[in-house]
């Protein structure tokens, strides 16, 4: 559980610091090499390739991403992932104190949230370390039992159950890292036979393609391709290996002296010879388009977010109406979020079809927010509650907040794309990367304000309030920068001075308005007693 636990503070350490800028690491490569390539980095990065694998299919199922770019990608990332296991596997524990004392102090004295999850980050590799430490440990005892040697010759001579019991650990744990980790540790205790070891850590490499197919399930059919696909190759791959290994000679060409490495080097082998299949891989969205056709919509011309979820049967109940207005501010979330998601497109080449469809999410949005006041209306106040009452208005007010943020893309952002389009004007490289930094730091936040919205958590309210201050320092931040260059002489920050700091500041009050889903959780958990917000609510309550 510890090396379970590990694993996933690397990983949220990673996504919570790193996370928003995936989507433009993954969808920038146009050739399997390079998507390989990155998906290789991010496994590494992640410490799961099934991380990997969902993030993937999420971009494709979004078209952000093609088939065969995905593909390469969840190849690379199988292999990535074995080789962070050889890296973990070499003796470390000199590493430990220093790690904790680094990421301790990083962690706790730091206010800096990139610099805090960089000390999350660095624990969680201790934490590996030392789970696995007390892994070996543990068996040294239980080695010398009848119990153990008996189950371990059982499994070196049943290669079969031997698969099927790493597979299934894979899939439960869900973490191929931490199964084989374990595996090579007890082989390394001649706790397990290395035959029996092999036979574990191709299962596991079977169960671990099927981890994003059983995460995927309810998602959309051009989502679903890609971890098929993987699932696939990568399982028919397993079962190959797993006959050749335990029919043919082939082990000793990759023994090692230490057993436990020869686990390793059969792992790194297996993935590496998936990436044979790279040149295939566009040629089998056929294939795949024909397993899982696109789905055909039969319904209404209006898309279905454009569709209002409020419920006037619920309104003879207070809880449920508020539970139907918590959906309809969700959807208009969701409305926003896809009104933000190109704007950077629309800076960089200034498309009239595209602004025209924001404008058209525009309208939904503004009717989204007029049903939401008719139906706050319509709701019995003789049968509301003082309490539920109040959850209305702040339900009512966040509705707002929402269609004031997607006035900023009409009014603020869009007028500015088109401004640079037709004076020909372009950023300069440190500029552009500052506001792709922050447009990225945007679509993460409002992914956090749709859960906050839902959850009620009181964590999660703080986490965006604490990502509120922060994009207040980073336009902060790239105002002096933008400042220093204009002094510096840089011609294109003269171009484009006005246009940079004008969006810089649009974007932080975008976020301003997002965030304000925090703030009545927050007061409710008395996070918020001392600050003027809520002095002005007291006064209006």
């Amino acid at each position: 559980m510890l090396l379970l636990y590990a694993v996933r503070l690397v990983r949220t350490g990673i996504e919570r610091a790193y996370g928003a800028s995936f989507r433009r690491l993954m969808t920038r490569n146009s050739n399997v090499a390079g998507a390989s390539a990155t998906g290789l980095v991010l496994a590494v990065i992640l410490q799961s390739s099934a991380a990997v694998g969902l993030l993937v299919a999420g971009f494709a199922g979004t078209a952000a991403l093609g088939f065969g770019e995905g593909l390469a990608m969840t190849l690379g990332a199988d292999l990535g992932s074995a080789l962070l296991i050889q890296v973990l596997s070499f003796p470390l524990d000199w590493l430990v104190p220093l790690l904790l004392a680094t990421g301790g102090a990083t962690f706790i004295r730091s206010t800096g949230r990139n610099a805090k999850q960089a000390g999350r980050i660095i624990l969680g590799i201790a934490f590996i370390l030392i789970s696995l430490r007390f892994l070996r440990e543990t068996m040294d005892p239980i080695r010398e039992s009848d119990f153990l040697p008996a189950l371990a010759s059982y499994l070196a001579q049943d290669y079969i159950t031997a698969f099927i019991v790493g597979a299934v650990l894979a899939l439960v744990m869900h973490s191929s890292l931490a199964v084989i980790l374990m595996c090579v540790t007890l082989v390394s205790l001649n706790a397990v036979p290395v035959e029996a070891g092999v036979s574990l850590v191709l299962g596991a490499n079977l169960g671990s393609s099927l981890i994003p197919v059983w995460l995927s399930r309810g998602m959309s059919p051009e989502s679903r391709r890609v971890p098929l696909a993987n699932m696939l190759i990568r399982g028919s791959w397993a079962i190959v290996a797993l006959l050749l290994v335990n029919t043919l000679p082939i082990l000793p060409y990759l023994s090692s002296r230490v057993a436990g490495q020869t686990l390793v080097n059969v792992h790194i082998a297996f993935n590496l010879a998936q990436l044979a299949v790279l040149p295939f891989c566009r040629l089998l969205n056929g294939p795949m388009t024909q397993l899982l056709p696109d789905s055909v919509s039969t319904g209404p011309k209006t898309p279905l977010i454009h569709r209002s979820v409020l419920d006037d049967e619920a309104l003879v109940s207070p809880a449920l109406a508020l539970a139907s207005l918590k959906r309809e501010a969700l959807r208009m979330t969701q409305i926003v979020e896809g009104m933000m998601l190109p704007v950077m497109e629309v800076y960089a080449s200034y498309d009239r079809g595209q602004v025209k469809a924001l404008l058209t999410e525009d309208r939904a949005l503004n009717h989204a927010l007029d049903s939401v006041r008719r139906y706050v209306a319509a709701i019995p106040q003789d049968t509301m509650r003082k309490k539920e009452n109040k959850q209305a208005r702040e339900l009512t007010e966040y509705a707002i907040a929402l269609k004031s943020a997607g006035d900023i893309i009409v009014k603020n952002l869009l007028p500015l794309a088109e401004e640079k389009n037709e004076g020909s004007i372009s950023f300069s490289v440190a500029g552009q990367a500052e506001l792709v930094s922050m447009h990225e730091r945007i679509l993460a936040n409002l992914k956090l304000a749709s859960n906050v919205l839902i959850s009620d958590d009181l964590a999660s309210a703080r986490l965006l309030l604490e990502e509120k201050t922060e994009m207040t320092q980073m336009e902060r931040t790239s105002r002096k920068k933008h400042l220093r260059r204009l002094s510096e002489g840089t011609a294109k920050s003269f171009e484009s001075s006005d246009i940079h700091l004008e969006t810089t500041r649009s974007l932080k009050e975008f976020n301003s308005h997002i965030s304000a889903v925090a703030y009545p959780i927050l007061y409710r958990g008395g996070q918020l007693l001392e600050t003027r917000l809520i002095e002005t609510m007291e006064r209006d309550d």
